[in-house]
């Protein structure tokens, strides 16, 4: 989701009011950086924080919809890899929000990644990954050889 007014300790009731829209994004991880820090008790913010690994389609302008439904679907080089829909998602639109805005002051133009279906896998050079949300739009990205 794309937000479009500021909050800070915002009650889920008022969450929704944020909202600008909704994009589809696809947020990449570096597993193999993720899975050390893991081991070594650290944060994982270095396997997310990684040049050019999520990238969102066009914003959809929704204010103030808070959706609760509607398919994620991910292929890669045309086979299904992700599968699922938003009412799956642990915590609902509202309570992201609400729970962010406990730890950071959210601003207009701030992108929320709502989580990951299961489905998760390796990348190679060359693969195409073909991103959906129903009511949202689509995505594609293909994946560059390593630098």
């Amino acid at each position: 989701m794309v937000l479009g007014k500021p909050g800070f300790r915002v009650v889920e009731a008022d969450a929704a009011a944020l909202i600008y829209g909704y994009a589809c994004g696809l947020d990449m991880t570096r597993r193999d950086l993720q899975l050390v820090a893991r081991e070594k008790g650290r944060p994982w913010d270095l396997g997310k924080d990684v040049e050019q690994s999520s990238v969102v389609s066009e914003v959809v302008p929704m204010p103030g919809v808070a959706l609760d439904k509607g398919e994620l679907a991910m292929t890669v080089n045309g086979l299904p890899r992700q599968k699922s829909d938003i009412d799956k998602l642990i915590w609902n639109i509202p309570e992201l929000i609400c729970d962010l805005s406990k730890f950071y002051h959210l601003q207009p133009g701030d992108l929320i990644f709502t989580g990951t279906p299961e489905g998760v896998g390796a990348l190679e050079p060359g693969d195409r990954i073909d991103g959906h949300v129903e009511g949202v739009g689509d995505i594609v990205l293909h994946v560059g050889p390593a630098e």
